[in-house]
């Protein structure tokens, strides 16, 4: 068996993922291989896999992203507006795991 070669870790792959996203949601489709992350607003589908790959030494089978806009909200009686989110929900090959818990080497 071919041992897996580990990709070179830039610096631009830790500003791509932002943080993990912890929810009650994401933790559901944890169950399914996938873990959710927040990433850069400017990331792409193949800048998310590398960092993905490269920071966790784990194989990336898909990547779906979305955009969750932030709200208009009032404090005080004056109206302001949340920032938009990028989320990518990332689907792992068989047998690969992330432990968000943990954090990064």
């Amino acid at each position: 068996m071919a041992k897996k070669q580990k990709a070179a870790i830039d610096n631009r792959h830790y500003d791509v993922i932002v943080a993990p996203h912890i929810t009650e949601k994401s933790t559901m489709v944890s169950e399914h291989n996938a873990v959710v992350f927040q990433v850069a607003s400017k990331a792409s589908k193949p800048e998310i896999k590398a960092a993905v790959e490269a920071l966790f030494d784990v194989s990336v089978v898909g990547v779906n992203t979305l955009v969750h806009k932030g709200k208009t909200k009032r404090w005080k009686g004056v109206p302001y507006k949340r920032s938009d989110i990028k989320k990518a929900i990332v689907t792992l090959k068989d047998g690969d795991s992330i432990d968000v818990t943990t954090g990064v080497n």
